[in-house]
Parts: C-alpha cells; structure tokens; sequence
C-alpha cells in the first residue's frame, strides 16, 4: 500500500518555494506520489454549486497542473508525479498527449495521470468545448491518446477529433504510456474506466459504506470489462480525512481519527484493492499563507506514521 500527497498547486500556498520545500519534503519522509488537481476559473455565478454548495475560495488562483508537475520533477528525483484530475474534454489530444509525454521524459517515467470528464458549465463555456457528449469526447481523448503514443505514423479520425497521418514524439518513458486512471464513482464512469483505463481514482467519501460500495462497483465493473484476472490501479483521493491528537468515537466518519485509527481505515482500503491512497490537506490549509506552510509539514509528517 502506497501512500501519497497532494502538492499545493492552488490557493495562497501555491508558491514555487512552497511548491519545493512540499516536493521535497515529501520525497525525504518516502511519500510514493504527489498530486496537483485542475481549475480553470472560478465564476463569479456559478452554473452548478461545488459539492452542493459554494465554490471554496482557494480557486481564485490555480497554477496549472501539468506546468507545476514539470517544475516538480526538476527538483525531485524519484517520488511519483500525478493528476488527479485533468479535464480531458477541455483539451485537445495532440497538445494533451505531447503534454504529458513532456512530464514523463523529463521526470525520467514518473508521470500517473488521472483524467475526468469534468462537470462545470462554466469551464467548458470558457473552454470553447460544448457540455453535451463530454463522456463520449473523453471516451474518444483517450482512444486518440493511445494512437499518438504508439508507433509512428499516427493518424486518428474521430467524430470530434482528427489527427492526420503524421510523426509524433516524444513518446512516453512509461510504456505504453504513463498510467492511466480515471476519476468517478457512478455506474457509467467505472465502465468506461474499466474498459479504457488502468485503473480508479475516486474521491473517498466520509462513509465506510459508500467507500465499499465503490470498491464492489469498480472490481465487478472490471470483472464485467474483462480485464481479470489483472488488477486494477487503484488511487484513492481523501479530501476530508486528517489526523486528530486523540482517539474518536465509533461514530466518527471514516478517514478521520489518531494514527491507529486511520491506519486501521487504510488497512480496511488496502484488504479491498486499493494500491494507493493519497490526502489533500490544501483545504485545511490553503488560505493560511502564513501559518499554512508549518501546518502543511507537520501534517506531512504525521501522516507518513499511517503506514
């Protein structure tokens, strides 16, 4: 069971000394991975609320995920580099493929990209990329994806993407590319997951429940695409969870609790198929630029106890 850390791309700390003194710290406690997210914009009227209520505040400034995963990689050497996630429908798969080949030639193969279908109207209103069929666009990126990594000539004709017979490179380090997961938890996304990528990377919810719910969903989405008796990659994202200084009650939610609580919980995802699990703590932190960088590592460094 890998254990990974979100790297502040977003809000006040999103900083290139912040973005190196998290990068590295997190690579000397041998944290397995870091991971940025994706924000276009934050509208000032949203279309859709942000998980049934306002927007959080830390969108006002994003860095884009890919460009600080490169600045990353220039200063680590072997901690896994990640997104979680890109909006695949808002770009193009050429720009999108050269992109991420770029992070994972220049981090030496360390690149695990987690994609989405994305949800805001008001990010694909400003990416030029109409809201409707955004499931089949993603469903068509990642064949596209595919054909741009593979060998060359590559040559594409999609029913929204064209790529003309043509040389492409560089490929990826990784191959046949980097690792591939996929982000959601309904019916529909876990299929087209199982069919199309290597793997899950959900957001965990708060309920032991929901979080095995998932995992029967995913395993039988795998089964059902036929890719058993291989294994899924399985990236567990927790938003909410962090470490308290004592013991809670039974009714806590999950993920949240001391050390031996958590690990207790993390043990729990391990026995159903999780392969990493990784905690975003710039929602705690993200709007204290002055007292945010101590707490960011001090919640580093006891999160490394879990396992």
């Amino acid at each position: 069971m890998k254990l990974g850390m979100t790297l502040t791309n977003l809000g006040p700390l999103a900083t290139p000394d912040n973005i190196v003194n998290f990068a590295q710290a997190a690579e000397n406690l041998g944290f397995a991975s870091l991971w940025v997210t994706e924000r276009l914009l934050l509208p000032v009227q949203p279309r859709q609320p942000y998980a049934g209520g306002a927007w959080p505040d830390v969108y006002k400034q994003v860095l884009d995920p890919l460009d600080a995963l490169v600045f990353a990689a220039a200063i680590t050497q072997k901690i896994r580099l990640g997104t979680s996630v890109l909006d695949f429908p808002f770009y193009t798969p050429a720009r999108l493929a050269k992109r991420i080949a770029t992070l994972d030639v220049l981090s030496k193969g360390r690149a695990v990209i987690g994609g989405g279908v994305g949800w805001s109207e008001d990010e694909f209103l400003a990416s030029n990329v109409p809201y409707k069929e955004r499931g089949a666009r993603l469903t068509e990126m990642i064949k596209a994806l595919n054909t741009l990594w593979g060998p060359d000539p590559v040559e594409f004709h999609g029913k929204f993407y064209e790529i003309p017979a043509s040389t492409f490179g560089p490929k990826p380090v990784q191959t046949p590319h980097p690792p591939l997961l996929l982000g959601g938890f309904v019916p529909a996304a876990l299929k087209r997951a199982a069919r199309l990528a290597d793997g899950f990377n959900p957001v965990v919810q708060p309920s032991q429940a929901a979080v095995e719910a998932f995992f029967k969903n995913a395993h039988q989405a795998w089964q059902e695409a036929g890719r058993a008796p291989a294994k899924p990659e399985i990236v567990l994202r927790v938003n909410h969870g962090y470490i308290t200084n004592e013991a809670l009650g039974a009714d806590r939610p999950f993920l949240i609790g001391s050390v031996a609580q958590l690990r207790q919980d993390v043990k729990k995802v391990e026995e159903w198929g999780a392969t990493e699990i990784f905690f975003d703590v710039v929602n705690r932190y993200g709007l204290q630029p002055s007292g945010g960088p101590r707490l960011v590592l001090e919640q580093m460094k006891i999160l490394r106890e879990i396992v």
